[in-house]
């Protein structure tokens, strides 16, 4: 039997607080952009992590950040 997913944990959005670098710097590696690139991203479309994906993966990559 399947064990039955958390209805309010998968209707969370998730949200991008770029207040924190700390989160900043998680959610740049998790999209493998720069940290900059996550704040554009955010600023441009909000803080939905669905949102910021979507706009990074339209945005040409000029900037990828280093290893």
């Amino acid at each position: 039997m399947v064990p039955q997913q958390n209805p309010t944990r998968s209707a969370r959005k998730e949200r991008i607080d770029i207040s924190y670098d700390y989160a900043v710097c998680a959610w740049a590696r998790h999209f493998n952009v720069s940290e900059k690139r996550v704040k554009e991203a955010v600023a441009a479309v909000g803080d939905e992590a669905d949102k910021v994906r979507a706009h990074l993966k339209r945005a040409p990559a000029s900037e990828r950040p280093s290893a």
